[in-house]
């Protein structure tokens, strides 16, 4: 009897052994990740979580923090040398970069926007092939188009529109701006202004914003150079704000040269400024020019 007991004690010695063999496994896999990878992670999430709840001084000293890790990860642009965790760096950079441009976003910040969308780039066109697509390419693209479409850096859109896929043309982030565009062009500036009701990604909103603006701007330079007054409720109808109380207050912000009297919007101060501005010398042009011609021809 007491052989067996003895025997039974050690086949559950035993089993209770290789069962607790089985349970450190993966904590030995934890700790044999690289260090690096590890704090920039756990940093991540951290910036995540305060993003969440919009405290911006924590994201911004943590992104800060973020982008200095990262540079001591070789596998990233502009280096992209083979590393055992290259794909997890390259991802994980590539996440944090996405955050950043979204941070930006928050806080407005427009500068910020561009230098960390400049940096985010290289993962989607030069490192593309080798990550899984991320879901946030297409709608930060999208925002991209749109920042320059409210800089007025026309060139510049049609030059980033020109580098994109036929599969991203036909996404609707894409797409907003792409209809944008074309509204302001051709001057659809009220289709450009109630699009900000159909944005594809909450994100947009802001430069929509912005972009309202601009549109209100491209009017009232228009309006002040076309008339020399207008009523009250025409002027309010055609920068296509919803009440007098929104002129008034878009007057006293942008443009407090202009003058409302009895009912009427003046611009006569703007016209003045613009009055007293040097006339062009056409006269003293043509001769110029055809002094220019009579040389060429003389060479030729």
């Amino acid at each position: 009897m007491h052989l067996y007991v003895t025997g039974f004690e050690k086949l559950v010695s035993w089993k209770e052994g290789k069962t607790k063999k089985k349970q450190q496994t993966p904590k030995r896999n934890t700790e044999g990740m690289d260090p690096k990878l590890t704090e920039v992670s756990q940093l991540f999430e951290r910036l995540k979580a305060a993003l969440v709840r919009n405290d911006f001084d924590t994201c911004s000293r943590l992104l800060s923090q973020l982008k200095i890790l990262l540079i001591e990860f070789k596998s990233l642009p502009p280096l992209f040398a083979e590393t055992p965790n290259a794909i997890q760096e390259l991802t994980l950079a590539r996440d944090i970069y996405e955050h950043a441009v979204v941070l930006s976003v928050k806080m407005e910040d427009q500068d910020a926007f561009e230098r960390d969308f400049f940096q985010l780039k290289p993962y989607y066109t030069d490192v593309g092939g080798r990550l899984p697509q991320s879901p946030q390419e297409y709608p930060i693209l999208g925002l991209n188009l749109l920042r320059l479409l409210v800089q007025n850096r026309i060139a510049e859109f049609h030059t980033e529109l020109e580098l994109l896929s036929a599969n991203a043309l036909e996404n609707p982030c894409i797409k907003h701006a792409v209809e944008l565009e074309q509204s302001f062009m051709e001057g659809a500036y009220n289709r450009v202004l109630t699009a900000r009701q159909t944005v594809p990604h909450e994100t947009y909103v802001y430069f929509m914003d912005l972009l309202a603006r601009t549109v209100r701007d491209e009017i009232a330079g228009c309006s002040e150079k076309a008339y020399d007054s207008l009523k009250v409720e025409d002027a309010r109808q055609m920068l296509l704000l919803s009440s007098d109380q929104e002129l008034f207050e878009y007057i006293k912000e942008e443009h407090p040269e202009w003058e409302v009297k009895n009912g009427w919007l003046v611009f006569n101060k703007a016209k003045e400024s613009s009055a007293s501005s040097k006339e062009i010398p056409s006269l003293q042009l043509i001769n110029q020019t055809l002094s220019y011609a009579r040389e060429l021809e003389r060479i030729v």
